[in-house]
């Protein structure tokens, strides 16, 4: 990990330095929201108002996790009481003592459950919004969801339980033995892959924000980014990063397509089949 975040701080160092930079494009910490994900945040708030219970899907990718920063940022509003759960490999008293300590929570686990509501109910006195974001939701168990449900159906309104996770989660939540949890979401949204249109747009706002022209990426370059990332956001991001560091590499500050190819031949980046491919030696044919 402390490898990886090394190597980021480099190319970012290398990317500021050769377009004359003091903001590195593409991993801002205030990066703005699309519409797809403003629409889901705006809709979560609304919820939110009632005692919502919503559930956002997608593919590993699309965009999810702007989502979760987005609905964690609105922790620093002085109405607003975000609890973020990030790492779901846990059973139900984790998540219990976790969301005590986050509403700052003193109890034996026996009384727990009761613990949480009353501080629920401070908070709404106090005229305050909870958020409870359980990220990678799909990994939890489905007893596990049911007892949350539960427990947040006896919390007061003004507050919203947010699930984010695969496809598969809404599968799972469609099947009929559990229909008393899918009877209570309030709001639901399947985050999808992103027009090329739209990826455009953002590879250009990125570019705009860190005083970039548009035509850093040439046409042509642009053009095998959209075909390689098939409307991924993450993918776009990580690629158009690789491919900015490979221009750098090469003392231009107009990224190509060779330079897009460049960052396209690690191995990351091939398909299951050609990385197999790549590890057979082809035999040598006898003269």
């Amino acid at each position: 990990m402390r490898a990886c975040v090394c190597r980021q701080r480099l190319g970012g160092m290398m990317i500021k330095a050769t377009f004359g930079l003091t903001k590195e494009p593409f991993y801002r910490s205030e990066v703005a929201l699309l519409p797809q994900q403003a629409e889901a945040v705006e809709m979560i708030r609304v919820h939110a108002q009632h005692g919502g219970f919503s559930v956002i899907v997608g593919h590993p990718g699309v965009g999810k996790s702007v989502i979760r920063e987005h609905l964690e940022h609105l922790g620093k509003e002085r109405d607003t009481v975000v609890v973020s759960f990030s790492q779901t490999m846990h059973t139900y008293q984790p998540i219990l003592k976790q969301l005590a300590e986050s509403l700052q929570v003193n109890a034996p686990m026996k009384d727990i459950e009761k613990e949480l509501i009353q501080a629920a109910y401070r908070h709404v006195q106090s005229q305050k919004t909870l958020y409870i974001v359980i990220d990678e939701a799909h990994l939890l168990d489905v007893g596990i969801l049911r007892k949350l449900r539960l427990l947040f159906e006896r919390f007061p309104k003004k507050h919203n339980l947010v699930l984010l996770g695969h496809p598969e989660l809404m599968f799972r939540l469609s099947m009929t033995c559990n229909e008393d949890i899918k009877s209570r979401i309030s709001y639901s949204r399947q985050v999808l892959p992103l027009h090329d249109d739209d990826l455009t747009k953002f590879v250009v706002t990125e570019l705009a924000a860190v005083g970039l022209g548009a035509n850093t990426f040439d046409e042509a370059a642009l053009q095998v980014v959209l075909r390689a990332v098939q409307g991924n956001l993450r993918l776009c991001r990580n690629l158009c990063y690789a491919s900015l560091i490979a221009a750098c590499l090469d003392h231009q500050r107009i990224c190509t397509v060779s330079h897009v190819n460049a960052a396209l031949l690690q191995p990351h980046w091939r398909s299951h089949d050609a990385l197999l491919k790549q590890q057979v030696k082809p035999q040598r044919v006898p003269s």
